[in-house]
This record gives C-alpha cells, sequence and structure tokens, in this order.
C-alpha cells in the first residue's frame, strides 16, 4: 500500500502535470468530452496515432512533415498511417507481434510509428550506427518477425526473407520481392483500421556506447510525460520545428512526440548537414530546433559569415540533449543566437530527469538545471546512504511519472526507495542547480585520488585550439590508473600540442588531473546521438 505523503504526492503531481499541459495546449479543459474521447483513443493506439487522427480531423491542411521528398499534411499523414496499418493486418501481423526499423528521419520512419500503433503492433527501433551483427543479435532479441528499413542498410536485414522486409527510403530500386512504404501508403486502404483493444507499445534501444544496446520497453505513455518537457521548455504550437536529434533514439522520439501533440511541422533530413540545418530554419521560419551537441559545435564552425547570411531570427527554442553539454559551447551559442537554449536531461530508462533554461545556462553553463514537475533527483554514495549536502559529488537517482518497465531481457536499473539509478554522478551547487559529474562508472582511483574524465573533457573543450575531446581512464602500473586525452585538432587555430595541453590543464586544474597521454586524432568515435562511444578507443600501452 503506498504511504499518505506518496498519495499527496501523486495527486499533486497530476494537478501540476495537468496545468502544466493544459497551460501548453497539448489539453483543453473546456472541452472535457473531447479531451476523454482522445485520452482513450490513446489507450488504444498510442498517443502519436491518435493526435494524427485529431489534427487530420481539426486541421487536415497543416502541414505536419517536411522532408526531403516535400510536405504532409496532417491529412495526409493520416492516411499514410491507415494504409500501412491494413498492410500489417493483410500480411498477418498483429497483437503480440514485434516489427523492427532501421531507418533515418523522414516520413516513412514516422508513419510506421503511428501505424504500428494503430495496427495494435509494437515497434522496435533499430540504431542507424548499427552492423550487422549487432543488428543480427538484436533482431533476434527483440523477436522481430518483420523489418523496415532504408536502402542503404540493405545488407543488414538480407537474412530476413523478402517477404518480411518493406523498404522505408529508396535511392535507387526496390529488390524483387521487398515492397516500398512510400507505395503502400499512397496506394493502399486508408481506411480506419480495426481498434487494438490497447496500446501495444514501443521499444527505444539505450545508446550502448560501452556494450550492446538494451531494449527499454514502454506500453503506456504517462500523462506526465509531455509536462516533463513542457514545464520548463516553451514550445508553440502550430509552428515549424527542425528536428536534427536522430528520432529512433529518445530524446528525439520525446520532442517530435511532444511537438506533434502541439499541431507543429516536423522538418526532417535524413543526414544531418549544419548549413542546410540552418536553411531549413530559415525556410520554414521555425521556432525550434532540436539536437545534439555536437550539432551545435559543427553549426558554429560555418563561422559568423554564413550562419548571418541566413535569417534565424524566428529561432526562439533550441533543445539538446543525448550527451554532455561543455559550459564552452553554452556560451559560444548564446553570444551567436541569444538566449534560446534549454538543455535536457535524462535517459531512454529514467525519461526526463531535469532541464536548464537559457538563464540557468548563463548562471552556470554546462548545468543540467532544475527538476520539471513530477520529477525528483536524489544522491546516494556507495553504501546508498543518501547524501544531501551541496556540491558533494553522489550517484543520482531519480523518480518520475514515466519511467520505463524494464529491459527486454528482463533486467532493470537499481531502484532506492522508488528512486531509479541514472547511471551518472552528479551534485547540486548553493543556487539549486544540478550538474553532471560523469558516468558512475567512469571515475577512476589515480594515485589514491577520485577523478573525473568529464571535468578535464569540459576544460579542454573550451580550449581554442580543440574541436573535440574525449579523456578516458586507462591502466597504470605505478597509479592503478591514468588520464588519455584524444583531441581533435580544431581547423584554422595554431595546432595543439602535448606539452601545451598538459600545461592548460595543470594551470586549471589539481596537477593530479593532468592526462598522462595525449593522443591528437582526426575525429572521435561518436554515435547518432552524439555520444562517445568509448569502447572504441584504444586503451592499451601506447607504442
Amino acid at each position: 500500500m503506498p504511504s499518505l505523503r506518496n498519495m499527496f504526492e501523486q495527486v499533486s503531481d497530476l494537478i501540476g502535470a495537468v496545468k502544466v499541459l493544459q497551460g501548453a495546449g497539448v489539453l483543453d479543459l473546456r472541452k472535457p468530452k473531447k479531451t476523454v474521447e482522445l485520452a482513450k483513443l490513446g489507450e488504444q493506439i498510442g498517443p502519436i496515432a491518435s493526435v494524427v487522427e485529431k489534427y487530420a480531423l481539426e486541421c487536415p491542411n497543416q502541414l505536419a512533415i517536411v522532408d526531403e521528398a516535400g510536405p504532409l499534411t496532417y491529412a495526409e499523414f493520416d492516411a499514410r498511417a491507415n494504409a500501412i496499418a491494413n498492410q500489417l493486418h493483410a500480411d498477418g501481423l498483429g497483437k503480440g507481434d514485434i516489427v523492427g526499423i532501421i531507418a533515418r528521419d523522414h516520413r516513412g520512419l514516422l508513419t510506421l510509428i503511428a501505424a504500428t500503433g494503430r495496427a495494435g503492433v509494437r515497434l522496435a527501433m533499430m540504431n542507424t550506427g548499427f552492423g550487422k551483427p549487432q543488428f543480427n543479435e538484436v533482431a533476434a532479441r527483440e523477436g522481430l518477425k518483420a523489418v523496415f528499413y532504408d536502402e542503404e542498410f540493405s545488407g543488414l536485414v538480407e537474412d530476413f526473407p523478402a517477404e518480411k522486409r518493406y523498404l522505408t527510403w529508396v535511392d535507387t530500386a526496390a529488390p524483387a520481392g521487398v515492397r516500398v512504404v512510400e507505395d503502400l501508403a499512397t496506394h493502399g486502404n486508408t481506411s480506419v483500421p480495426p481498434r487494438p483493444e490497447e496500446f501495444a507499445g514501443f521499444v527505444i534501444l539505450t545508446s550502448g556506447t560501452t556494450g550492446l544496446p538494451k531494449g527499454a520497453r514502454r506500453s503506456k505513455i504517462s500523462p506526465f510525460a509531455g509536462a516533463l518537457v513542457l514545464d520548463r521548455i516553451p514550445l508553440p504550437q502550430r509552428k515549424a520545428a527542425v528536428i536534427v536529434s536522430p528520432i529512433f533514439h529518445s530524446t528525439g522520439w520525446a520532442l517530435w512526440g511532444i511537438l506533434t501533440a502541439l499541431g507543429n511541422t516536423a522538418v526532417l533530413m535524413r543526414r544531418f548537414n549544419p548549413e542546410k540545418t540552418l536553411a531549413a530554419i530559415a525556410d520554414n521560419k521555425a521556432e525550434v530546433l532540436v539536437a545534439v551537441p555536437t550539432m551545435l559545435y559543427r553549426i558554429l564552425a560555418l563561422g559568423d559569415d554564413v550562419i548571418k547570411s541566413y535569417d534565424t531570427s524566428s529561432l526562439k527554442t533550441v533543445v539538446v540533449a543525448g550527451s554532455a553539454l561543455p559550459p564552452a559551447l553554452c556560451e559560444r551559442w548564446q553570444d551567436t543566437f541569444g538566449d534560446t537554449l534549454y538543455n535536457l536531461y535524462g535517459s531512454t530508462e529514467v525519461a526526463v530527469v531535469s532541464v536548464a533554461t537559457p538563464q540557468d545556462l548563463r548562471q552556470s553553463p554546462g548545468t543540467i538545471g532544475k527538476a520539471p514537475v513530477s520529477s525528483y533527483l536524489r544522491l546516494y554514495d556507495d553504501n546508498d546512504k543518501r547524501i544531501t549536502a551541496t556540491n558533494t559529488p553522489g550517484r543520482l537517482f531519480v523518480r518520475n511519472g514515466a519511467p520505463f518497465e524494464g529491459y527486454t531481457d528482463g533486467r532493470t536499473k537499481q531502484v532506492i526507495d522508488g528512486h531509479m539509478s541514472s547511471g551518472d554522478m552528479a551534485f547540486v551547487d548553493d543556487n539549486g542547480l544540478w550538474h553532471i559529474a560523469g558516468r558512475d562508472d567512469d571515475m577512476i582511483v589515480s594515485g589514491g585520488e577520485n577523478l573525473y574524465p568529464q571535468e578535464v573533457e569540459n576544460l579542454l573543450a573550451a580550449h581554442d585550439g580543440v574541436a573535440d575531446v574525449a579523456v578516458i581512464g586507462v591502466d597504470d602500473e605505478e597509479f592503478g590508473k591514468r588520464l588519455r586525452a584524444f583531441i581533435v585538432p580544431a581547423e584554422g587555430e595554431e595546432a595543439p600540442t602535448e606539452d601545451g595541453i598538459k600545461a592548460h590543464v595543470k594551470a586549471n586544474l589539481a596537477r593530479y588531473k593532468v592526462p598522462r597521454d595525449v593522443i591528437f586524432v582526426d575525429s572521435l568515435p561518436r554515435n547518432p546521438t552524439g555520444k562517445l562511444v568509448r569502447r572504441e578507443l584504444p586503451t592499451g600501452p601506447l607504442s
């Protein structure tokens, strides 16, 4: 039985979330009948499919999607989703079945997200950075009955029979026996398919930066989910939003879903290009940009002349998530584009944890801000004892209204007093702003000192001669562990040297935080969400 305190808290959270959703325009309590009907429909076919149907009726000519193939209205999007859902049923797929998709950001991916909800089929969104062994292992683990894919991923899905493959994007020509989603969507049966008993849910994979990505299962979308974002991030209604963060992952998926719930137009591109992103903002008068931090670096690297050649004055909200946001990047972005930056911190497992507003980032660049409505943060030490002091790092645990239901392999995250492990180390400062110190498994002990590589990364990221940086711990015979820095030199700047990098760290941090090794590389291994794939960095002895 939940305690009286917990029950009071849950009611308070619900009231707070409803106020946020009403204020943002997601809920209209002046029309209770329609609100209840939409909620019931969402329980059957999912939130995305239900709001697409809503806007297809209310504003059929409003643009839902703009991609490389052109614009799609909500009415067209709705009809396409019905056609694909009916095709899934015709192919014998339904309740209890799981299909996978490996696709970049375009209408085919979004159509399938809505269509699987309407067909009562669960959708597993696969990582576009997969190699064939990874893809096959995850496909087998998730029990995929069919796979949807862009042509560029043909080599990954060739072990599936042709009749269980569907092409979501064609660059050249479809192979014999493989159906094309575009053809099915434009020529199929667009009548409303039979309603499933309940929403089948979906599977979003974790980033997999240290091993094979795990599947995070969600069969219900909490009413708190949208409020976790909208409580601290202002999003418009019926405007345009450029989304360059991959939608197969949790950040892109969540922001697209909330933006769609507000009737916005999603402007997509299959591959990120910094200048084309500026052009998309200008051409569509977009008020929102959803990205990952490395994309902001690449936009800023275009230089002032290129940036100023595009009219981005419409841009009001830039949401970043997916990887650490270095303090220097916060300042450079807001100095160039104004106070538009929102740093969303969360994960596939614990959903949205906290959000830093532009004002928070001016006050303390790099902060993850404060918790939104219904999100509660706690710190624990290695003995599971709670830490309440400020400026004291601990393991970050989170409780909110939108946790996942466990991994698809049966495992889950550690939970203490209803709070789930985030996997990160964090601390809260004297102003109540939260900060990430690094992954809880990234901390190393070198010569008896506890080190968090992220602190050194943040310092080096601000160096004029550094375009990208990663710092990791490697084995050391004398000290147990030592720091190793990988540096991507910045173009157009004086090339940094090993001695110069070490001197810079020594001048700004404690002597024991100076990397023993400094390696210059052309690029760093990052996944599509911008996270560093640490397992691909060399940790052995240097030749």
